[in-house]
Order: C-alpha cells, then structure tokens, then sequence
C-alpha cells in the first residue's frame, strides 16, 4: 500500500492506494504544534492497517511555518572576511521605489553573531588566502558561550570550489559535534553571494525543527507499526528520504503545496490537456501555477514574504514557480481603518477556526459565508452547526457596518475573497503574458471547487476540472511523483568558445553526482532519469532565460542548435532577440528523477443510474446578481459517468462542494472528474 499525507493549515489530507488499485481518501484536523499526532490521526481515520504501508510520502508546512513565524533557532554566521554584512546589505532594488520609509529585510542573524575569518577564492576557484583554522576556533568558541544551535557557513566563491568551507565544517564538528551546520555549497552550488548565503542561513535556522518534527513522526509511524520506506515532498516537485530531508529542509519550504500543481499537471496528460492553471484553496491559503504545454516550471528564484512593499528573503533553491495568497477557507473577514471589508490574510486555522465549527471562534470567515449564502450545508460539518451564531457573527461585524441583510454581507466576503485570488490568478497567466482563453482550470483543495466557476468567468477561462478527491489532491499529487533532486552548478562561458571537453565533463560530474545520492537512497542506476537544462543570457546582461538542452555528449552542432533554442526563447519572454550578440553560460542544471511505481487511474465501473438517483435535496442558493435561486444539490458518488446536467447546482462530497452557475454545463468523464463548461465564449 502506497500513502500520501499533506499537513495544511487547518486540515490534514490522506490518499492511499491498496495493491489492488483502489484509492481511499480521509480528512482529520491539523495538530498544531505537534503535527505528527494529525498524520496518526488522519491514519486512524481512514482505517488502514499501519502495518501494511509500503511507501509513505509526506508534505509538510513545518519549514514555512518556522520561517514565516521566526521560531527557528538561534543561528550563527561563518564567512569570507569583508563580507559579515552581506545580509544587511542584501540588493539596491527596492520593491516600493518612492517610500522613503522603506525598510530593508532584517536579516535572520544578528550582527554580532556573525563572524568573518581570513580566507580567500578568486571566481575561478584558486585559492588565493589560505583558510585561517585557528579564527575559526575562535569563532566557534563564542558561538558556544552565545548558546548558538546551528551554524551556517558561506564563503565567497564556494560554488565553484568548496574546499574551505569542507575543512570548516569538520573543524566544527570535531569541536562541537552536537551542533547544526551548514555549508553553503551544500545547499547550492549557484553564485550572487547574498543569495546564496541567505539559502544557507535559513538553511541552519530551521535544520535543528526539521529533524526533531522528522524524528518524531518517524517514531510515531515505527510506534503505530507502519515499517514503511518514508519519503518527504520536496519544492521542486519530487520527494526525497526522511535522512535527506533533515540536512537540507530549505528543500521541503514549499513540500505541501506543489504537490497538487504537479497532480494537475498528470491529470492534464491523461486527459489530454497541456494548458493548465492549477487552483489549490484550502484552509489558510489560495495557490495557483501555471501549467505550460504540459510543463510545470521550477525556478530558484523563489522569495518569501516578498510583495509590493517589502523585498522578502530569496532562496536559492528549486522551487515550482507558485503564487499564493492569504485567502481561504479560514481567513477572517475584517474591516480597515478606512471602513473597506477585507478578507485575509488572517486565519481562524483548525482551532478556534471559522464560527460555524463551534468551536469558539468568533471572526466570520470565507467559510461562514459560504454556509449562509447556501452554498454548504450544515450537514457536511464534523459539529453540529449553530446558524444563528453564524449569523450574528456576520451581521454584527460586516453587514450591520454597511446597513446589509445578513445574506447581503456574507456575499460581500465572497466577493472580496474571490477578487483578492482572481489578482493571484492573473499574477500567473495575463500579467506573464498568458491568455486565460487559452488554458483549463483545474481546481481543487477543501474550497477550490467552490469559488473556481466564478473565477474561471471572470479571468475568461472556457473550461474547469475538478479532480476525484479534490479536496485531497496534493496527498493524490504526492502518489504520483517520482524521487527528484536538482544539482545546479555555475558554469560561466562564452558558448562562441567554450570548450566542448570541458563542458561534457561537468555534465559528468553533476550526473555522477546524482547517481551517488540515488544510491544512497536504495535506488538502482537503471531507475534514474536525467533532464537538461542550461541558464543562458547575451553578455553584458544581468539574467538568464532557462533553456532546455539535450542529454549526452554535447559537440559542434549541438552547440548551435542549442544557441538558435535560446534566441526562440529570448525572444518569447521579453519580445526580442539580439542574433549578433555573444550568448554565455551561466548555469548548467540537471534534473534526476529515480521512478518510482505510481497508481493508474481507474475508470468509473459499474456506476449506472439516473441524474435523478444522485439528487441529494433542492435548496436556495444565493447567487451574485442573480439573488436566491432554487438549486438542485447532487450526490457526486452517485453521478455516473457520462451525465450532464445545467446549473444552477452544487455537486457535494463529504469535504468540498462544486458550484455551478445558471448557463454552465457540467459532464462527469469516464474517470469520475467533474468537466464544466463555464459559458464563457
């Protein structure tokens, strides 16, 4: 038996398949601060036996959630002399150019906790100042006496030869063998010092919570008798070992979520879609990405808490290009000290979470709108729900500040909710210069399916799909995925006159490299995969465009068919070309992927009957600009494949609900998903 589990902000999702093929999914609440216990739960729940669990694979917010809340630990800095400050200093590129009171981020470590030693590499690697042992005892000796419990290590020029940083961390561990290090080549081997270094620090910051919380559940699962080869999802799309993920769980900052981004892209190939925007709500947050001929893209360009105001804290490492918002379920409707309704960032979370849950929550929510305007209904809640709690909760904080019946209110949260992930919708598709009209929306998570036909109509998307087990789709995406680990390597040269041996060579060595981790990792070399990439710009400029080169032995004519592939896609992201201009290297980047077996999809047999059978109830619904409308509500279980139907309906399941709008069309395809045409021509 395969099992995925992912830890949201409220809910903690389950998917499992049996040897026969069968997919079974549960749902329990997330366990703030002790996650672990919600995977046992969630295990409990869907009752399973432990003990025939072959394959476990977790997605987890546990490195996001220190990052974001600053509950890493106490951590030290260790690097080139003259560049202490490199955190402070950070990039001259201000996000909000005319704020003249601007701040730059505060960097993780505090000065007087960073250290300088003497040593020095040239950008080719040479070595130019021999590494000084003996400051760095000195170093090590007041992080002990300043209670320090990681260390992170960066020194200028790493990436291309790490021998200094090598020497540091065995010196630091044969001093202090208990602490946490981290050295930045470790983490990644791409240049641009305060990046890098940064990667590192957070690295550190949260090395020490990763391996207690891994530890943990590791224990959990061996006390629960489930003897299973443990994985973790990984930012990049792929999973990696619990070991692995304990020394570098920078990885895992965004395990959760590009779980379902790569679901969508499967389910796209298997239906026949290579255009895609994947839609994820949940509890807390709305994410989304976009999919492009099939392709999910990874960057390592990725930030946290960056926005329009503050510049965040880059990490160089890979990551699925994704947008996400403070909007979902949970997040609480507020109004401004300017009198405007908001909805988010804040979230009532699984406790005391939205007032509907009885919980003690107190701050109308995304959810309690839902609720009032018909959307849900009372019975698809654990608790027993009081509406008249619900009510008051919305009149007196929304609607009686506005003069608006209760139900006017609740749809003004709606509204707000829905405008604020439309804005995150067209970060990933028009502002890049994507046409809606052009791709599907698969939409999924605990309320994906419910705001996704309003949105889709209003950025102009034709088609949605919402997934089987919507609401459990990362878990699903999980099950899908293969092992994955991306090696990075600066690599800078003219490709006019590049040397060809050279070149080959590091090819070599990065797929060497890859072939030793899988090893490790008990996987044979005839699983192992390896995909190409190169990041190229013309000279004189400051970025790369990433472009996918072949595998093997690169020669003359490769040389040039890879330049001409540039140029396409030069010219595809920023409008023009310059065919006259020399072309460079940057980065070589190899992807490996170590397959792993993964579930087919079955089809629906044996589910025959009307669309009569599967009607649950009729109920009013409240709609925009429509007002209450009597709405069918149908059993999705009960839908055979092949039905149609119009709205208005809402299509239920035990943890989401679809709603379709009057002049959409919904059929359900011979696997069970939910295909709606949303009327937009």
């Amino acid at each position: 038996m395969r099992v995925a589990t992912d830890i949201g902000g409220t809910f903690t999702d389950l998917v499992y398949v049996d040897g026969n093929g069968e997919i079974g999914v549960a749902k329990s609440h997330t366990t703030p601060p002790r996650f672990e216990q919600g995977v046992m739960d969630v295990i409990e729940k869907s009752g399973i036996d432990p003990s025939a669990i072959q394959t476990f694979i977790h997605g987890t917010t546990v490195i996001i959630n220190a990052l974001t809340e600053r509950k890493g630990v106490k951590t030290g800095l260790i690097t080139t002399k003259g560049f202490r400050d490199v955190l402070e200093i950070a990039r001259g590129n201000r996000p909000d150019l005319f704020n003249v009171r601007y701040q730059k981020p505060v960097p993780f470590v505090e000065r007087y906790l960073r250290h300088e030693v003497e040593e020095r590499l040239n950008y080719k690697g040479e070595v130019l100042t021999e590494l000084n042992m003996e400051q760095v005892k000195e170093v090590v000796s007041i992080f002990k006496k300043e209670k320090v419990e990681a260390i992170a290590v960066s020194y200028l020029h790493s990436y291309i030869n790490p021998r200094h940083e090598i020497e540091t961390v065995e010196l630091i561990k044969e001093l202090w063998p208990e602490i946490a290090v981290t050295a930045s080549h470790e983490v990644t081997k791409e240049w641009r010092e305060y990046e890098r270094t940064n990667t590192t620090v957070l690295n550190s910051y949260v090395k020490p919570i990763a391996a207690s919380y891994v530890n943990r559940l590791q224990s959990k699962l061996s006390e629960g008798k489930a003897y299973s080869h443990n994985y973790i999802m990984q930012s990049n799309g792929g999973t990696t070992t619990f070991d692995s993920a304990k020394e570098t769980p920078i990885n895992m900052v965004e395990s959760g979520p590009v779980a379902g981004i790569y679901g969508a892209a499967v389910l796209g190939e298997l239906l026949g879609e290579e255009n895609i925007i994947a839609f994820d709500i949940g509890g807390t947050t709305a994410k989304c990405s976009l999919i492009n001929n099939g392709e999910v893209k990874v960057s390592t360009d990725y930030f946290i808490e960056k926005d329009e105001r503050n510049a965040g804290y880059p990490i160089k490492v890979p990551v699925v290009d994704i947008v996400e918002i403070g909007n979902g379920g949970g997040s609480i409707a507020w109004i401004d000290e300017a009198g405007s309704l908001k909805v988010g960032p804040q979230s009532a979370g699984a406790l005391p979470g939205p007032v509907a849950y009885g919980l003690g929550g107190t701050e109308p929510t995304t959810t309690d709108a839902n609720l009032i305007t018909g959307r849900l209904s009372p019975d698809n809640f654990d608790y027993n729900v009081n509406l008249d709690l619900v009510k008051d909760a919305i009149k007196k904080k929304v609607s009686d500040q506005y003069d608006l019946t209760v139900e006017e209110g609740a749809l003004g949260i709606i509204r707000i909710a829905n405008s604020n992930m439309l804005n995150a919708l067209k970060l990933i598709s028009v502002r890049k210069g994507h046409n809606p009209r052009d791709f599907v929306l698969v939409a999924f998570g605990g309320g994906g399916s419910m705001h996704a036909l309003a949105l889709a109509k209003d950025l102009g998307v034709k088609k949605v799909i919402v997934p089987v087990a919507s609401s459990v789709f990362s878990a699903w995406g999980m099950l899908m995925t293969d092992l994955r680990h991306d090696y990075i390597q600066t690599f800078i040269k003219r490709l006019m006159n590049v040397d060809i041996a050279e070149l080959n060579n590091e090819w070599r060595t990065l797929e060497t490299n890859a072939y030793e981790q899988f090893d490790n990792e008990g996987l044979e070399e005839g699983k192992v995969l390896f995909t190409r990439f190169a990041d190229m710009r013309y000279l004189g400029q400051e970025h790369a465009v990433k472009v996918p080169v072949p595998n093997g032995e690169w020669t003359e004519e490769s040389i040039t068919e890879i330049t001409e592939r540039f140029h396409q896609l030069h010219e595809k992201n920023f409008t023009f070309k310059l065919e006259e201009t020399p072309v460079e290297i940057v980065n070589l980047h190899l992807t490996s992927f170590g397959q792993v077996k993964k579930p087919e999809l079955k089809k629906l047999v044996g589910l025959t009957g009307s669309i009569e059978e599967a009607i649950k109830e009729a109920r009013l619904v409240y709609y925009e600009n429509e007002g209450w409308l009597t709405t069918k509500i149908y059993k999705r279980s009960l839908l055979p494949p092949g039905v149609q139907l119009e709205g208005p309906a809402i299509i239920e399941e035990p943890s989401a609900s679809t709603v379709i709008y009057p002049d959409q069309t919904l059929t359900v395809d011979e696997y069970g998903n939910l295909l709606i045409d949303t009327g937009v021509e």
